[in-house]
């Protein structure tokens, strides 16, 4: 069931305390990259952007979604949980003995197609699953979550232009642009912005959005996908707020390594468990 945007919103909302509450039971995942990109996952498995099935994860007519940025993904584990990749008894067990649940998400976890260990190398095996697709005559899309520092990485670029000089137009890029690598701003480590001027040079189609803003996080998603055979790969520059809704994350520069108390956890969900 595809669901409304104030139904996607009100997803959203779970999700997001969901993923504090998986925080406090494990203190070492890295809870404010997630934050920042939960309504972009809840859009893609809510919003019928994503063609999944949670009872086969392999099924061959699925869109396939590259997290590139795996640290910051701990936030996909309730929607798996609840799209039916396994069993929701699994969320209280994330980072414990026994548990495929860790705080750097594998392949593994049943809908996570890569290992998203070492950043940087999202793009690269996206573009070889969307080339591997066209000439097969699928119709099926490829999605990558990377966040912005990982732009720092030459391996990115590299697949920006195979991605355009094989007009890879079943492929499309999200940033997680939350403006923050994990000791300081993106712009103090190495500027990458302004990323639409970039791609834009590269051959790729460029668009922006508040990446917390989910009827325009859902419009133009579905408009990206939806374009048809343009011959250019598309990137779509979510602009977010790392540590979304944790006033101590928000203001703490060094959020990407902070871990929250049960007090924090407590005052930013008003105590719900």
């Amino acid at each position: 069931m595809i669901m409304t945007t104030g139904e996607l919103s009100e997803k959203a909302r779970w999700v997001w305390t969901e993923t504090l509450r998986i925080h406090r039971l494990a203190p070492e995942t890295r809870v404010a990259s997630s934050l920042s990109a939960v309504e972009i996952f809840t859009v893609l498995y809510y919003g019928g952007l994503l063609a999944h099935n949670g009872a086969d994860p392999r099924w061959e007519g699925r869109d396939r979604l590259i997290v590139s940025k795996g640290h910051g993904s701990i936030c996909l584990f309730p929607i798996l949980a609840d799209r039916g990749y396994f069993d929701t008894t699994e969320l209280d067990r994330v980072c414990q003995e026994g548990s495929f649940l860790g705080g750097i998400p594998d392949t593994i976890i049943p809908g996570y197609e890569t290992i998203n260990g070492s950043l940087g190398h999202g793009i690269g095996v996206a573009c070889g699953m969307a080339l591997g697709l066209k000439r097969k005559r699928s119709s099926n899309h490829i999605f990558v979550v990377a966040g912005d520092g990982e732009f720092c990485e030459g391996s990115m670029w590299e697949g920006i232009m195979f991605a355009a000089h094989h007009r890879l137009d079943n492929l499309t890029v999200i940033i997680d642009n939350n403006k923050l690598c994990m000791l300081d701003r993106c712009e103090n480590i190495m500027a990458v912005e302004p990323f639409n001027r970039r791609f834009e040079a590269f051959g790729w189609q460029a668009r922006r959005v508040d990446g917390h803003d989910i009827p325009t996080l859902f419009h133009e998603l579905t408009t990206l996908k939806q374009r048809g055979a343009t011959g250019c790969p598309s990137v779509l520059i979510a602009d977010t707020v790392k540590g979304k809704g944790v006033p101590e994350l928000e203001q703490d520069i060094l959020c990407h390594i902070r871990t929250l108390t049960p007090a924090e956890i407590d005052r930013a969900t008003g105590g719900i468990q």
